[in-house]
């Protein structure tokens, strides 16, 4: 099967095009610098060329483009996010909940959502969440402690922030899975979405997996049961990649 896949400069593109390049598929990327996903003269020409047999769009782009490039595939795959769901009203967040995004990111990745949806109901919606990995440069969250580690002195961890969060390998499987089966409708991709550890004992466990010398700084800030749960689809849960650290993880 020849994949396209966009975002392949991002973070967890790279990581969905190994997994599809391991199970032996072909994979060709969108090169937004020498074709222009707004001009869509250039853009069918070179689509109608690639013939991809499935597309995952990682990448960033317009509603327009991301409706466009749905209405052309015939197995599309979208990878949406938690933050369409905003803190009040609380979670956890189910598939058919309200999407209530505030900020700026939520409401771009709803007014895509709603692109595809319009025109291609065959397209998979996958709803993530923070990605981590032992190595991938991007927003990863281990690198991300790293950083506000090296900034601050110390890593600040919300006692009642539940995150939804999955390592990267398990959702490029379940997002390559997703490309194969072509099944339709909204995913919720969340390795938390049982286990429901905090932001400070996710922090110590991934601390103590990476050996990593972050001073945890608890406090209470921010609240929100953010995971993902309910569809049709599920990831091994966190719990199946790490252990539970010394301050009191289930």
């Amino acid at each position: 099967m020849k994949v396209l896949i966009t975002g392949l400069n991002g973070t967890l593109a790279p990581r969905l095009a190994e997994a599809a390049r391991a199970a032996g598929h072909e994979v060709v990327g969108w090169d937004r610098a020498t074709l222009d996903p707004e001009d869509e003269t250039a853009s069918a020409r070179w689509l109608e060329a690639c013939a991809p047999d499935a597309v995952a769009h990682l990448g960033m782009g317009s509603p327009r483009f991301a409706g466009w490039l749905a209405a052309r595939s015939e197995r599309f795959v979208f990878t949406s996010t938690a933050m369409v769901f905003d803190h009040e009203p609380d979670g956890p967040h189910h598939v058919g909940d309200a999407r209530s995004a505030r900020d700026d990111y939520g409401r771009y990745k709803i007014a895509c959502e709603d692109a595809i949806t319009a025109v291609a109901p065959h397209a998979v919606i996958a709803r993530i969440g923070w990605q981590i990995d032992p190595t991938q440069p991007g927003n990863n969250m281990r690198m991300a402690l790293d950083d506000w580690q090296r900034r601050d002195g110390h890593v600040a961890a919300s006692t009642v922030w539940v995150p939804a969060c999955s390592f990267m390998a398990d959702t490029a499987a379940a997002l390559l899975q997703l490309l194969v089966q072509g099944a339709p409708g909204v995913h919720h991709l969340d390795s938390n979405a049982d286990d429901a550890w905090t932001f400070d004992q996710l922090a110590r466990a991934l601390a103590l997996a990476f050996d990593r010398p972050w001073q945890i700084r608890p406090h209470a800030d921010y609240r929100h049961d953010q995971r993902l749960v309910g569809g049709p689809t599920r990831l091994p849960p966190l719990s199946a990649r790490l252990r539970p650290a010394a301050s009191g993880c289930p």
